[in-house]
């Protein structure tokens, strides 16, 4: 790693640190993260990923101002909003996410690839959290096909899909199971080197099928 990259880590980790018992540095954060100049948004952003991953509780009090930025027309704000949302999932006591599911979803079917591609990923994330919504996310992750986006832009958000499944694979029911593996070795001929490779490594290592066989 860069030293100036080890630089910037740290200077997240220290901002991060700083806001969990600042209330006025988390303030500047939470604002930072709506701001036009990328070199506020993005180190706030990061600062905040860092708390939803270390203590989630700091944030949730926030979750309706981060679940507000999940129907933005702001591209970038939804990003922001999806990885925060998910990270906070396993501090959702109040079940608040079960409330927002529909918009969440809808994101597979956003204008844009770029929250699509990322709801889809981070859902291995809130399925590991809410167990019992694994069968519902399995069955949104399955209709990617079903969105409006050009076949290879949905070959391309297929792969997150692949990364999300892997997360939560071996504790979904069988039913699941079964449906995740034939909707991946679907995609071992898919015309998106990156879906291609994500469905091969996720077959190798659970696809029982294939290891009984001897297959690789």
């Amino acid at each position: 790693m860069a030293p100036e990259l080890k630089e910037q880590e740290k200077e997240t980790i220290q901002r991060a640190e700083k806001a969990i018992t600042d209330k006025a540095a988390l303030a500047e954060l939470l604002a930072g993260i709506l701001a036009k100049n990328d070199e506020i948004r993005e180190p706030s952003f990061k600062a905040l990923l860092h708390i939803s991953e270390t203590h989630p509780e700091v944030l949730y009090p926030h979750w309706e101002y981060f679940a507000g930025l999940l129907v933005s027309k702001n591209t970038y704000l939804k990003y922001e909003a999806i990885y925060l949302i998910a990270r906070l999932t396993i501090a959702d006591t109040s079940r608040k996410f079960e409330r927002i599911f529909e918009t969440y979803y809808e994101l597979l079917d956003d204008k844009s690839v770029i929250p699509a591609s990322h709801a889809a990923l981070n859902s291995g994330k809130i399925a590991r959290a809410k167990p019992h919504l694994r069968t519902r996310i399995t069955d949104r992750l399955l209709r990617i096909d079903d969105t409006h986006h050009e076949p290879e832009r949905r070959e391309l958000i297929k792969s997150y899909a692949i990364e999300a499944f892997d997360e939560y694979f071996e504790g979904a029911d069988d039913e699941d199971k079964k449906m995740i593996l034939e909707f991946v070795r679907g995609q071992v001929a898919s015309s998106s080197p990156k879906t291609r490779k994500k469905a091969k490594a996720f077959l190798k290592t659970w696809d029982q099928s294939k290891s009984r066989t001897g297959d690789k």
